[in-house]
This record gives structure tokens, sequence and C-alpha cells, in this order.
């Protein structure tokens, strides 16, 4: 076995809760929490009701849990179903460097191998989850340093979920090896841009990348086959040798607003002009972004759906100036629809900015320009989207204010402050049935 895929699979099957840094345990707690909050919220979507009555009707079973409706299906489905809630809002972790989503590709396939395998406790959980963020994002680097193309996140992020689910179930180091290879090979090579211009309820293909992360798993523990890994493709292999050695989840931002990553800049930088000059929307003439060239790619226009909602520059600002946030209101209707906010939106236009598209990925800033019917003109500044690291991470208080904020609606204010106080002690959950029940709608 090529040796950079075999510490891979040893740090895939050895890493044990007590030996993790208290840093990294804390930080698997931060994203559970966050995560599960937006699969919560997620699960209310038009995307999500479409994808569950699929599920219902074609993976029928009672290996696992479709969340908040409490509904079993078979583990594929349960993962399917589960991962298109995760980031059927936008509003999930994300890593720069891979453009990408590493928690919603994690947590789904790990809840649906927990409910195989039976009696998974929060240690086990948890160390699985962080099993799956280390490896997930090291696939996602490796993946576009191989290949030129911007591949969306289930495109590695299967390989993730493999590792995660197969550690749950028990697979040998020879078998482990086979379900990363084949959740490789057959996980969905979405370009990821095409998905930008047209945004469609496929959005970053990681639905489909939790479904294949489960049955590549299930599938190597009968004896399925799979090719090598990119883990021994690698052309620097630092990045796999510093697994267990450099955590790369502490470099996860974190998203305040339920919209593209590449938009949240303009909406910083455009509401703190408004709250600085005290303007209002009717004194506006014209929004100027100045920013890198992807962004400028994102759809113009007045969203006809909450994905063209979300995989917008104008309208999460255009929401943020009239609301105070963008959440699942606002991308969701009747709200994405109101003329007021279409409006202030027709004002919003976005320019490329080549200092900024320089600094991209690694950087995602913009500058916002607000021109007033006087003819004044305020600018922001250079912007970066908060929550970011490692200067504006959210606190443990902002990440569980933002968990409130999304999951009271759907499964009510008690359930989910006891479930928020629960997730902060989940290493001593004997089991992680409680929480599944939990996420239960009132």
């Amino acid at each position: 076995m090529h040796g950079s895929i075999l510490h891979a699979i040893n740090f895939t099957l050895d890493t044990r809760w007590e030996d993790l840094p208290e840093a990294v345990q804390h930080q698997a707690k931060r994203c559970l929490l966050d995560t599960l909050g937006a699969l919560i919220a997620g699960s209310q979507t038009p995307v999500a009701g479409i994808v569950r009555k699929t599920a219902l009707e074609q993976f029928g079973g009672d290996q696992a849990t479709i969340m908040v409706s409490g509904e079993r299906v078979s583990a594929a489905g349960a993962a399917l179903t589960n991962g298109f809630f995760g980031n059927a809002l936008d509003i999930d972790d994300g890593y720069r460097n891979v453009k990408g989503h590493p928690g919603a590709c994690a947590l789904p396939p790990l809840l649906a191998a927990a409910e195989v395998a039976g009696n998974c406790s929060g240690r086990e959980f948890l160390t699985a989850l962080v099993v799956a963020y280390e490896l997930g994002i090291r696939a996602g680097v490796i993946r576009h340093a191989t290949y030129n193309t911007y591949h969306s996140s289930g495109s590695w992020g299967a390989i993730a979920g493999a590792a995660g689910a197969g550690r749950l179930i028990g697979l040998s180091p020879e078998k482990m090896v086979h379900a990363m290879g084949a959740a490789e090979y057959h996980a969905p090579i979405a370009p990821m841009m095409k998905g930008i211009d047209t945004p469609s309820m496929g959005k970053d293909s990681i639905g489909w990348g939790c479904m294949v992360a489960v049955l590549s798993a299930l599938m190597a523990r009968d004896g399925f086959t799979g090719i090598r890994p990119l883990f021994g493709d690698a052309s620097d292999e630092t990045w796999v040798k510093s697994l267990g050695q450099c955590w790369e989840m502490h470099s996860l931002y974190f998203k305040p607003h339920a919209a593209c990553r590449w938009g949240q800049p303009a909406v910083l930088g455009a509401t703190k002009i408004f709250r600085e000059q005290r303007l209002t929307p009717e004194r506006i003439r014209r929004i100027r972004v100045r920013t890198f060239e992807a962004a400028t790619r994102l759809p113009d226009g007045h969203p006809e759906n909450t994905e063209q909602a979300q995989y917008s520059l104008a309208f999460p600002v255009a929401a943020a100036l009239l609301d105070g946030e963008v959440g699942p209101t606002q991308v969701l209707p009747p709200r994405l629809y109101d003329p007021h906010l279409l409006s202030l939106l027709d004002k919003v236009s976005t320019e490329i900015a080549p200092e900024f598209e320089a600094e991209f990925p690694a950087k995602a800033p913009a500058e916002v320009i607000v021109e007033t019917t006087t003819g004044q003109s305020f600018c922001s500044g250079r912007m970066e989207a908060p929550w970011e690291p490692p200067d504006t991470l959210p606190t443990d208080a902002d990440l569980e204010n933002k968990f409130r904020w999304l999951t009271e609606p759907v499964i009510g204010r008690k359930r989910a402050g006891n479930l928020a106080q629960s997730i902060w002690s989940a290493e001593r959950w004997e089991s992680i049935d409680p929480m599944i029940a939990g996420c239960r709608a009132e």
C-alpha cells in the first residue's frame, strides 16, 4: 500500500477521541452545532421537499432517519436527503482553498452510518466527524491540484463521507481503501461554475456525494473493490503527512448569511456604509461592488427561486439592507419576490477589481461604493466576509445564537435550546439516537 494512502487509512481508523487536542475536540462540537443547524433549517426548503418525496418513493427501508420529519428509509436514501438539507440554504461552513463545504459533506453520511452500526456513542461520532473533515479538506485540495476544473463539494466530499462512514461501520484497512476509492470513482464530478452561471437545486452536488459515500462504504464492506484513492496521487504529500499533526478544521469559515460566500463581503460593505452614513434605500442611486471575477459571475436579475436568491450578489445585499439579515425568511417565498427588495436589487452592479482577483481563492474580498441621489459617494474600503479565520471567527455564543435562529422556527424554542446545550457535551452521549430524535419538528 502506498505510504500516503497507508497514513490516511491509519489516521481514519486509529484516531481516538482522547488523543485529540482539546481545541480540536471543541471545534468538532462547534462544527456539529453549525452543520446540524443548517440541516434542520434546510429541511424546510422546496428542494428538501422534492428530495424527501423521492427518498420515500425510491429508497424504501428502515436503516436510517430522514432528519426533522423522522421517516425511515435506506441508509443511502437518508444520506441523499439529509445531504440536500445540509446545503439547501448555503449557510453551512466552508474551507477557503477548496471553495466548498466540508461539514455538509461529512455529517449526513455519518448520521446514516451511525444508525446502521447502532449504539454509536457521542465520542465515536465526534471522532468520525473530525476524521471526515480532515480527510475531506485534503481531498479537496488534492482534487483541485490534480484537475484544472473547479469541482463541486460533492466530488471530494464523497471521499470524506466514505471514510467517516466506513469507520463507523467497522471497515478493515483494506476495505477502507476500497471504500475511499469507490467514492472517488463514483462521486459527482460537477463543474461548479456551471452551477454558478445557472443556479439549480443541484447546488454543490453534496446530496449526491453523501449518497455515494454511504453506498461506497456499505459495498466495500461486502467486497466491492475501488480504485487507488487520490491520497496516493498527491504531488505534495505534506498535505497527507500532516494528518493528525496540522488540524485544518481550525481554518474553516462559518456563514452568518444564507447566501453564497462570494457575495457576503459586499453585504458587509453595504451595511457598513448604510449604518455609518444613516442612509435609507430611497436615497440610493447606485450600489457598485468591486470584487473578484468569479463573484461577478453570480447571476443578476430578479431571482425566481431560493437557489437563484442564494447564488446572487445583489439579492443578499438588498435583503440585508432592508431586513438586517439574510436567512431562510429572505431566500424563500414570499419575501424573495417583494417589489421593494427587488427595486433595491436593481441598483446593485458588479465589476472586476484586478487587485482582488489576484487574491482569490485564498481571499475573497470586495469593495462597495454607494452613490446617493444627491451626488454623494461613500466607499466601504476593502471588505472580507465575517466569521473568517483567523481574526473574525464567531464565538461559541455566536454559533449558538445562529443555531437557535435557524432551528427554532422548525423544531420549537425549547427543543432547539435543549439540543444546542446538549451538543456542547456531546462526548458524554451514550448514543446519538436522542440527538436525532431531538431534531424532530414539533
